[in-house]
Formats: C-alpha cells, sequence, structure tokens
C-alpha cells in the first residue's frame, strides 16, 4: 500500500511551496491507490497555533486537496499532532539508549553553544562526538541535574560511514562519510529535534514514500541514519525543486503574494490554481495547460517531474484563471462573485438576493474581461455610476447621420412594450437601416455614451442590464450637448 504524508507547521499560513507538495503527494496517492496522510508538524509550541492549523486544513481543502487520515479524520495511526506523541517518541528514544545507539548528556544549553563555538573559532566543523561525555557528564554535574530535576539531552550516535539515496528526481544523491557528527535527538525538556521525530512518525505511520521540497535534503542524511538504527525500511524519497520567483530567487515575501489564501482573496478559483500548482514541476505528456482534476490524477507522475526549479509566474497564473472564470458556470460564478461584489459595496447581501436574476447577468456580462473576481466589481461599475458624460463632445466627434440615428435610438426604447434583448436589437437595426449612420460610428459613440468607455460587455446586455432610465438618462445627458 503507498502511503504518503504531507507534514506542515501551523505557524503561518499556508504557503504556494508548500501547497505545491501537499499537492504532488496528493496526486501521487490518487493516482496508486494509496492514502495521503495529513500530519500535523505543532513541536513548536511558541509560534504553534490552532488558528493556524485550521487555516491549513481550509486553504488545502479550498484547492481540493483531501486526506484518508489525520486530526481531523482520525485513522489507525494516530495520533496525527506531533505534540500529542510524546508517548511514540520517549519509547522509541529509550530503544535507541538501550541498544547503545544513543547517549544523554548532562548540558545547558549554553554549553552546547559555546562548544559550537569554540570548534568554529578553532577552525573545526562544529562536529559533536561522545567526547562530550567527558565534559559533561561527572557525578557531580549528573548529580546536580537530578537535584534540579532536569533531564539530560540525548544525542544520536552517527555512525561513521557512506550513505547513497536514490531520490525518485535528484537520482542518486551521496552522503560522504563524516558528513556530520553526532546530533541532538531529544531536548532536556522532553521535545523530540525535527528530524527524529518526523523519522518516529514516518516509521510508526508506514509511510511508504516521501515527496518534500528539496530543502529538506540536507536532512536526509540524519533521517537516513535513524532509519538504519531503527531497522526500518527507508521510504522511497523524491525531493522537488523549489520553486523561484521571476528573478530566478527562491519565492518569498518580496515577490508579492505567496499563500494559498491571499491567492483566494484575490479571486482565484480553486480549480484554477491547483491547475496552476501542478505545473510547478511537473508537466502534461501532450504538453496541455489547461487540466481538469481527474485529467491530472489519472496523467501524474514522479517520472514527469522536472529536475530543474520552477518560476511562479503571477502573469500566467492569472491568464489560466481567467480561462477558468469564463468556462464556469455562470451560476457558480455567481455564488463564488457575491462576496467580492457585496465587499465592494455594490450591493449589500439583501439587494444581492432580491435581485439575484439581474446580477448573474451582469456578472457573466462582465467576466470574458476579468482575470480574478476582485476585478469583477471593478468592471461592474458601469452599472452603478453614472459615467463622466461632460468629457464626451458629440458635436465635434458624431457626424449628423450619427447623431440623428441616436436621438431616433433614444426616442423609441423609450416606449418599448418589453426591455429585452431582442426588442433591443431590433430596435438598433431598425434605427440602423432607416438612417443609414457609420455602423461602427454609431456603435462606438452608443457604447461611450453609457459606459464612457471604448470597449467592454456587448452592448446590448449593457443597455438591457442598466434598464430603460438609466439608458434614457445617459442618452438624454450626452445628446443634449451636441
Amino acid at each position: 500500500m503507498i502511503r504518503v504524508r504531507f507534514a506542515p507547521s501551523p505557524t503561518g499560513y499556508l504557503h504556494v511551496g508548500g501547497a505545491r507538495t501537499a499537492l504532488f503527494n496528493y496526486l501521487f496517492a490518487k493516482h496508486y491507490g494509496g492514502k495521503l496522510v495529513l500530519r500535523i508538524e505543532d513541536t513548536d509550541v511558541s509560534r504553534s497555533t490552532k488558528e493556524f492549523e485550521e487555516q491549513l486544513m481550509e486553504s488545502l481543502l479550498w484547492l481540493g486537496i483531501t486526506w484518508d487520515e489525520g486530526p481531523d479524520v482520525g485513522g489507525s495511526f494516530g495520533p496525527y499532532r506531533q505534540s500529542e506523541r510524546g508517548e511514540v517518541y520517549s519509547e522509541m528514544v529509550f530503544d535507541l539508549l538501550k541498544r547503545g545507539l544513543a547517549y544523554n548528556v548532562y548540558a545547558y544549553p549554553e554549553d552546547i553553544e559555546a562548544l559550537h563555538d569554540e570548534m568554529l573559532s578553532k577552525g573545526k566543523a562544529p562536529h559533536y562526538s561522545q567526547e562530550m561525555l567527558e565534559v559533561f557528564n561527572s557525578p557531580e554535574r549528573v548529580s546536580e541535574f537530578e537535584a534540579k530535576g532536569l533531564n539530560p539531552v540525548v544525542f544520536f550516535n552517527m555512525p561513521r560511514k557512506e550513505y547513497r539515496l536514490p531520490d525518485k528526481i535528484k537520482g542518486e544523491v551521496v552522503f560522504k562519510e563524516g558528513a556530520i557528527g553526532d546530533f541532538v535527538i531529544m531536548r532536556s525538556n522532553g521535545q523530540p529535534i525535527y528530524n527524529f521525530a518526523v523519522v518516529a512518525d514516518d516509521i510508526s505511520m508506514e509511510i511508504s514514500h516521501v515527496l518534500r521540497g528539496d530543502d529538506h535534503l540536507s536532512n536526509t542524511l540524519r533521517q537516513l541514519a535513524l532509519y538504519e538504527a531503527f531497522g526500518a525500511p527507508i521510504p522511497s524519497f523524491a525531493h522537488l525543486s523549489m520553486i523561484l520567483g521571476p528573478d530566478g530567487k527562491k519565492l518569498s515575501k518580496r515577490h508579492g503574494d505567496t499563500s494559498v489564501e491571499q491567492f483566494r482573496e484575490k479571486g482565484f478559483l480553486p480549480e484554477s490554481f491547483f491547475n496552476f500548482l501542478t505545473l510547478l514541476g511537473w508537466s502534461h505528456p501532450d504538453g496541455k495547460e489547461i487540466l481538469r482534476h481527474e485529467e491530472i490524477i489519472e496523467s501524474f507522475s514522479i517520472e514527469r517531474v522536472n529536475t530543474s526549479a520552477a518560476i511562479f509566474d503571477e502573469t500566467k497564473a492569472r491568464w489560466m484563471n481567467g480561462v477558468y472564470i469564463r468556462e464556469c458556470d455562470v451560476d457558480r460564478i455567481t455564488d463564488l462573485t457575491i462576496p467580492f461584489i457585496v465587499r465592494a459595496g455594490l450591493m449589500s447581501s439583501e439587494e444581492v438576493i432580491a435581485n439575484r436574476k439581474w446580477l448573474r447577468r451582469a456578472i457573466d456580462s462582465v467576466r470574458k474581461g476579468v482575470e480574478t473576481l476582485l476585478e469583477v466589481p471593478e468592471k461592474m461599475h458601469l452599472y452603478f455610476e453614472e459615467p463622466e458624460i461632460s468629457t464626451f463632445n458629440p458635436s465635434s466627434d458624431i457626424d449628423r447621420g450619427i447623431y440623428r440615428a441616436l436621438e431616433a435610438f433614444k426616442d423609441r426604447i423609450e416606449y418599448l412594450d418589453a426591455w429585452n434583448n431582442d426588442e433591443i436589437v431590433g430596435t438598433i437595426r431598425a434605427v440602423l437601416n432607416e438612417f443609414k449612420p457609420d455602423r461602427k460610428g454609431f456603435y462606438m459613440s452608443l457604447r461611450h455614451i453609457l459606459t464612457a468607455a471604448d470597449e467592454g460587455p456587448e452592448l446590448v446586455d449593457v443597455i438591457f442590464l442598466l434598464g430603460r432610465n438609466k439608458t434614457l438618462n445617459r442618452l438624454q445627458q450626452a445628446l443634449r450637448f451636441v
């Protein structure tokens, strides 16, 4: 059984890099019929919060990423929060101590820091070893710790040997003998160090594959040694290349928005962002870019994950989002856009409910020209705000034929029996056939009068959505200057 995990720390919003990692694990599990485990790495108690944990889950679910086991849904391998797994870690540390693969050091944090600085000052790599026992484990120091109720620091006895990792993306990675020294696996406060907790969790949760960012590659040597010490099977590793900003540097806040929540608030559709994140390091066999959820799952494989870094191009993300907005069901896009309409102050929640049919058509009329839902209210201002007609001078910009046709159009729509597309289009055609103005000039002039813009939604939609009174008022205001 393929079992993968996504293990975020609840210390902030879900970064797009973390979201990409979660997504690739999800796709890998779905493609092969495996299980995705959500594990919360919350041992950093000073920065981890329940609010961020909930936000992480909400962002994942918004993207369409679900998990088979986790703190909210349970499972046979829980608990799924590291803060609740203290007993597991203590037992596994004790096992290493009992077998002589780890050892206690009765040192204060400042002792370890001083030793670290001393080795650096002598031009040595800060490699710890059991030589510390002679310095810190005197009978007096042991008694001092016991009298104060303090626990020793636990170090892992790092084997002096070469390790090789057959990475599914990077190829074979070699860690030379002596690359690192002994390392801490448990602090004196009983908290496990990251590298130990990760291995303990992956072993006890029977994780078969580890897909993660290549910023974790440096941790792998310590983890390989720990897997070996426990006699556990080593998962298949696949280290994903990092995501860079347009300037070729590691994606960070200085590049702009970097959290999933920020893109959600800007009006990105979840299926669009799902599609976009998938292409950050992976490509479809046929080179397709607009891919539906099931199509991505069916086509996904580690073999098609690039070894080179991915570039986070928000311009492309916006273009892709625009495609999804245009293709989305109009009722769904209306539901998704309503919060942005209310937030922009164009309509109240009550007005939205009362005018749902009109709003649905208004949103549909402008969505062809937007890339995010945040832009929809901006495009819809033309239906709510009077254009600055005084900036338009018909006497110099419209010839007499166009003016007569506009006047006739104004007069005739005032008395239309019904206000609908057919009646509006029929009136325009009748006026054009009767007065024979320059058609392009007529349409451009009519659009400019009604919207103060040279382009926008279909003209018949603008007229219908403005309604009879607003359309007449804007025509009267503009044509009185002639």
